[in-house]
C-alpha cells in the first residue's frame, strides 16, 4: 500500500478579525483541516462567534 504524505493535509486555527477590532475580551478560535497543496491561500470561513453572539468571518492564523 502507498504510503500517505502528511505534509499535504494538516491542522489550521482560524481566529475572528472582527473580535480583534472590536476589542471586545476573549478570542474566538477554531481548529479545522485543509489541504495544504490544493488550497495554498489562507482559508477564510464564517464561523459563529459565542462572545457577539453572531456569524463572523474567521481567518487563518499562523
Amino acid at each position: 500500500m502507498a504510503k500517505k504524505n502528511k505534509e499535504a493535509r494538516g491542522q489550521v486555527i482560524l481566529e475572528c478579525t472582527e473580535q480583534k477590532a472590536s476589542g471586545v475580551p476573549g478570542i474566538s478560535r477554531y481548529v479545522s483541516v485543509k489541504n495544504r497543496k490544493n488550497t495554498p491561500e489562507r482559508l477564510e470561513l464564517k464561523k459563529f462567534n459565542p462572545y457577539l453572539k453572531k456569524v463572523t468571518v474567521h481567518k487563518e492564523i499562523k
